[in-house]
This record gives C-alpha cells, sequence and structure tokens, in this order.
C-alpha cells in the first residue's frame, strides 16, 4: 500500500513539473498543452477515487465472507449437536 502512494505522489509531482513548464511555452501551444494537463490531472484524480472505492469494496466483501464462513461454522457446529441429540434419544 505504501508503494503504491509513493507511485501516487510521484505521477502527482510529475503532472505539477508538467503544468509549471507549460506555464512557460508560447500562448498558442501552452493553451492546448494546459488543457490536455488538466485533463490528464482530473483523470489521475478520478482514477485515484475510484481505485480508493474498489479498495473499499473489496474489503468489505472480504469482511462478509469471514462473517459467512464464521455462520457456516456455526452451523455447522449446531446441527452435529442436534444430530447426536437425536441419536442419544
Amino acid at each position: 500500500m505504501e508503494k503504491q502512494k509513493k507511485k501516487e505522489d510521484r505521477v502527482q509531482l510529475k503532472i505539477t513539473e508538467l503544468i509549471a513548464q507549460i506555464k512557460t511555452m508560447p500562448e498558442p501551444t501552452r493553451s492546448r498543452l494546459m488543457e490536455l494537463a488538466c485533463e490528464t490531472q482530473n483523470r489521475h484524480d478520478q482514477l485515484k477515487t475510484t481505485f480508493a472505492k474498489l479498495q473499499d469494496g473489496i474489503d468489505y466483501l472480504r469482511l462478509n465472507v469471514k462473517y459467512l464462513l464464521f455462520d457456516l461454522e456455526a452451523t455447522k457446529r449446531e446441527n452435529q449437536q442436534l444430530k447426536n441429540m437425536l441419536n442419544d434419544k
């Protein structure tokens, strides 16, 4: 997870550096490149948001699977106890 954060920070830094370099260019070129750089920035932010939501969803799914497995094991134990009670009678 820490490695991913470093990569995100590096991408963010590179986009910031790119925008700073674009600001020094002459106007006809600058406006189009600035538009592309801002679009790239926005898409990167969207990807980060989507990735975070996806990670949250996976974490939620893992937790639910653990609860389901716990419930399954408890049900198996209860069934075995009931079978034992029926066999004892």
